[in-house]
């Protein structure tokens, strides 16, 4: 089974920025739509940014002006940058991708195992 692995997250002052990068494992040979989402502590999941396959985005509203996800289909990886990072930004990122085609055949709704991101005031 392919693995989403997630890096990047970590102590982060406020104002500052971070990216989070987030890699499929081996074996993959067609990504569908590439999200991040986060969950803080007592609130619930929330989407905060993904990419379709054909490059179209989506965005929540509180990172609109802030955020930027991006996606490299050659190494199976995608990218979300958080500027001018807020104490409210403080989750736990999560990577998933809706579909992919593998080498063990369709792979649904996979999800990484997540990254913390604290940001203090």
């Amino acid at each position: 089974q392919v693995q989403l692995v997630e890096s990047g997250g970590g102590l982060v002052q406020a104002g500052g920025s971070l990216t989070l990068p987030c890699a499929a494992s081996v074996g993959v040979f067609t990504i569908g739509t590439m999200g991040w989402y986060r969950q803080a502590p007592g609130k619930q999941h929330e989407l905060v940014a993904r990419i379709f396959s054909d490059g179209n985005t989506n965005y929540a509203d509180s990172v609109k002006r802030r955020g930027t996800i991006a996606r490299d289909n050659t190494k199976k990886t995608v990218y979300l940058r958080i500027d001018s990072l807020k104490p409210e930004d403080t989750a736990a990122y999560y990577c998933n991708v809706d579909r992919m085609g593998t080498s063990w055949g369709p792979q649904l709704d996979t999800w990484g195992q997540g990254t913390q991101v604290t940001v203090s005031s």
